[in-house]
């Protein structure tokens, strides 16, 4: 994968440069990233969820839920600009900065006021009878949905782990707290939504037990990550280290 290689390279070049660049949970949370995204979408569990209306809110909870955070977690662009040739990581560096128009727009784009209507939006449109339906008739439609589930998870768990670059001031921790338990609280109501619905909600799916379990998966699966992501935010707002302010430079140097 695209994802793997440019992890390799970037990492590789990294280390070199300073023996302490790439840490193991880095590595890990790379390593994680890339698994659940072959978990999700080359996997068995991409077919099988052409059959199974649980295995198909797996597959969207692993996306967005594993996959998305764990990629933000591994801090990608330092790897992603080291990977590149040199001449190409100087142009990118000089044109990617706080005042440019790629930094503004990456600011805007990161804004919780922005990516908590957009994720929640993503993920109840999607799951509108017409809108799943269509999905799974067209292999096309099908594969934008689930970039678009992991772009607006991207999006949206980004002002919470806050990779690089950092173009935005960091959220107060009430803040982010709130913003997570609002995100649990609607991931949980489309789930409820889909459990306790008299009737089978989608054409290609016709056992109503299997949706009600799918809907099991997505507000317990997504609930429990939801809380856990509220005590990292806890941990590292409060715990040791919390005042450690992180040294990029190396990083980002040519």
């Amino acid at each position: 994968m695209v994802i793997a290689i440019v992890f390799a390279l970037g990492f590789g070049k990294l280390s070199r440069r300073a023996a302490n660049a790439v840490t193991a949970s880095r590595l890990g949370f790379a390593a994680l990233a890339v698994a659940c995204l072959v978990i999700a979408l080359l996997s068995p569990l991409d077919r099988l969820a052409d059959d199974s209306f649980t295995a198909h809110m797996v597959q969207h909870m692993v996306l967005v839920m594993l996959a998305a955070p764990a990629l933000l977690l591994a801090d990608p662009f330092p790897a992603v600009l080291w990977a590149l040739p040199e001449s190409w990581r100087r142009r990118l560096r000089r044109r990617l900065t706080r005042e440019s128009t790629a930094g503004r727009l990456w600011a805007i784009a990161t804004a919780m006021l922005l990516t908590w209507p957009l994720y929640t939006a993503v993920l109840w449109l999607w799951h509108l009878p017409a809108a799943y339906d269509a999905a799974l008739a067209h292999r096309w439609l099908h594969d934008f949905e689930h970039v678009s589930f992991f772009a607006a998870a991207v999006l949206f768990w980004s002002p919470v782990i806050r990779p690089a670059p950092r173009f935005r001031p960091a959220a107060p921790p009430a803040l982010r707290i709130a913003y997570l338990l609002l995100a649990a609280f609607q991931t949980a109501a489309l789930g409820l939504v889909l459990t306790l619905a008299p009737t089978t909600l989608y054409r290609s799916y016709r056992a109503l037990d299997d949706q009600a379990s799918g809907g099991i998966v997505m507000w317990a699966l997504g609930g429990l990550i939801d809380m856990l992501a509220v005590l990292l935010v806890l941990y590292r707002s409060f715990g040791p280290g919390a005042r450690r302010v992180p040294r990029d430079r190396i990083l980002y140097s040519p």
